[in-house]
């Protein structure tokens, strides 16, 4: 039986994977940021998958921090997850992770994450530019929403209408 811990990190990083389709329903902002990645000199699928990783990490520095259970987790509010993304440093989005991954991809993605978190100079630079890709992924999709406050719980709501996969 998985753990609390391994739970919410699963809960975590498949917020990640839902929030670019997500915010692809307009397909123009799709090509926006595929255009702004290219700019920055960042493969796009690299890219991608970092910001998927980096919206996972920063929702799970979150939810750890204020010491939310996997069963909470819809609870968290987008703007805690955005301000992570930007606010946090990459040794703290880092911090707490579960030892092992069920999914081999999320390991994959994480490593990755740590490479250009520890190499410095320009990859700083490209984990910036992705960090502010991701506050404002997560803005437009808490601005989508009709509630006040959106929660992790809604894109969660959102996915499940536009029928993405686990």
């Amino acid at each position: 039986m998985a753990s609390n811990h391994d739970m919410l990190w699963s809960r975590c990083a498949y917020l990640g994977r839902v929030l670019l389709p997500l915010l692809d329903q307009e397909p123009w902002r799709q090509d926006r940021r595929r255009e702004r990645l290219h700019s920055w000199g960042i493969d796009v699928a690299v890219g991608e998958r970092l910001m998927e990783v980096f919206a996972s990490l920063a929702a799970h520095a979150v939810a750890v921090d204020t010491s939310l259970s996997a069963s909470q987790f819809e609870t968290l509010p987008l703007s805690a997850v955005a301000d992570a993304a930007t606010g946090k440093q990459d040794f703290e989005l880092l911090a707490g992770l579960p030892d092992t991954f069920a999914d081999d991809r999320d390991d994959v993605a994480v490593k990755i994450f740590r490479l250009y978190a520890y190499k410095g100079d320009r990859t700083s630079l490209q984990l910036f530019r992705l960090s502010t890709e991701v506050r404002h992924t997560l803005t437009v999709l808490a601005t989508r929403e009709l509630v006040p406050a959106p929660t992790c719980g809604d894109i969660f709501g959102q996915a499940d209408k536009a029928h993405l996969p686990l």
